[in-house]
């Protein structure tokens, strides 16, 4: 009996209880945690503050390449706005939206009261006639100048000046294979200018034109640089509109003997605003009409070179047709002034640059008969084929947005021309002669 009890008893104790589970700490704990977050949190936005404080008042606003006002978009984006500062910095020149605030500058208008930064310019076809009284001006306003010739009409004479100097790099290249340079400005001038030389090798001309101009381009795309295309008055052919204004269209050959210059311009020009409209890219085109002076090819069958070295050489001057076909020229000084002021302005073009100044062919012969030979002759030959009967540019458009004419008369420039052509023509006569004297000895 006693052990049933005691058995009973012991099936009814209560059985024992599972281990406690744990707990969370204390309240005190629970605040430490806090605090320590909160102060991992405090001094988080003192290194912020410090660092705006420092880039705000100690760096140079020259660091800061993303302009005050910028949408919120940026602010609640990082990676937005490190794109739009890497964009920023790529691009040297922005366009200024209307109304707009700041803009990058890079080549454009100095501000007042500030020093200009000599910029790295490349010029190609910048040993040639117009290429080097341009190299001229650039190395003389201080930049750096990249010349790019393949010296089929251009001269290594025509810049040998510049020998020596360190902001002056020669390069023999031809455009039409592309070319690697970190520049800010291009201007693209590379192509045969004149008809002697054009239609020498005429798809050579038009691939200069063509793929000359989209290398050029391409390389404008790469490195952020403003482009300026020398274009020409050749895109209007033979027009129907006198004077002729930049909104003409032209009456051009297409299948002409003259065809590989004007078509390859008018074809360079719609590479270029291609380029402008699709990409972005920052471009000038000029139209450049006849232009004469120092350094100008002594036989490169253009009319005031002709003339002026024939009537040298005691030459007939030589007239094509009837004489009474009109042409405009254009010092070459004024030419390379109109050049910068369009580079550096803020228009793209196209403009018409030349002298509205007209004089049929006749009159220029009387001209150059004047300033060298009242007695040199007149030998009228037959016309070319495709020879515009009339050129005279009218300029409204560069005298408005450029503030640009011409200022050199023909009676001033002719003569700058004749002495330059005079030393060259002896010269070269007097080194034929001893040369010839020195064989003849031997």
């Amino acid at each position: 009996m006693a052990s049933e009890l005691t058995r009973r008893n012991q099936s009814h104790q209560p059985h024992p209880s599972p281990p406690p589970l744990a707990t969370s700490p204390p309240t005190s704990s629970r605040s430490r945690v806090v605090a320590a977050a909160l102060h991992r949190l405090f001094f988080v936005f003192v290194g912020i503050g410090i660092a705006t404080l420092f880039f705000h008042a100690v760096l140079p606003k020259g660091f800061q390449t993303v302009p005050p006002q910028q949408p919120s978009l940026h602010h609640h984006h990082p990676d937005v706005a490190a794109a739009v500062s890497s964009e920023l910095s790529h691009r040297r020149v922005l366009y200024e939206a209307a109304g707009g605030g700041g803009r990058m500058n890079a080549g454009g208008k100095v501000p007042l009261g500030l020093k200009r930064k000599g910029l790295r310019i490349v010029v190609t076809g910048g040993a040639g006639f117009v290429g080097s009284h341009l190299v001229d001006r650039l190395i003389a306003r201080g930049d750096s100048v990249i010349v790019v010739d393949n010296f089929f009409t251009g001269r290594k004479d025509n810049v040998a000046h510049h020998f020596g100097n360190p902001r002056f790099e020669l390069i023999r290249h031809d455009v039409v294979e592309p070319i690697l340079l970190e520049v800010d400005q291009i201007y693209h001038l590379a192509c045969p200018a004149s008809p002697v030389h054009y239609k020498f090798n005429p798809v050579k001309t038009i691939k200069t034109n063509v793929v000359g101009t989209l290398n050029m381009l391409g390389l404008a795309k790469r490195v952020g640089a403003r482009f300026l295309l020398t274009s020409t008055s050749e895109v209007y052919g033979d027009p129907l509109q006198h004077p002729q204004v930049e909104t003409y269209w032209g009456n051009v050959n297409p299948i002409g003997v003259r065809s590989c210059y004007d078509e390859g311009k008018r074809t360079a020009e719609t590479l270029t605003m291609d380029y402008h409209r699709g990409l972005g890219i920052e471009v000038r085109i000029a139209r450049i009409f006849n232009t004469y002076g120092p350094r100008m090819c002594l036989d490169d069958g253009r009319v005031v070179s002709n003339f002026v070295a024939q009537a040298l050489r005691k030459e007939p001057l030589t007239v094509y047709g009837d004489g009474k076909q009109t042409r405009s020229f254009q010092y070459v000084s004024d030419l390379v002034e109109g050049l910068m002021r369009l580079m550096e302005g803020e228009h793209v073009g196209p403009f018409n640059l030349g002298n509205p100044g007209e004089f049929t062919m006749l009159e220029l012969a009387k001209v150059v008969q004047e300033t060298i030979d009242p007695n040199a002759r007149i030998e009228f030959r037959p016309n070319t084929a495709d020879d515009p009967h009339k050129r005279k540019p009218d300029i409204s458009k560069a005298k408005q947005l450029l503030g640009w004419e011409p200022t050199v008369s023909l009676h001033q420039g002719l003569p700058l021309m004749v002495s330059d052509f005079r030393q060259r023509i002896f010269s070269d006569q007097k080194s034929t002669m001893s040369s010839y004297g020195g064989t003849t000895s031997a």
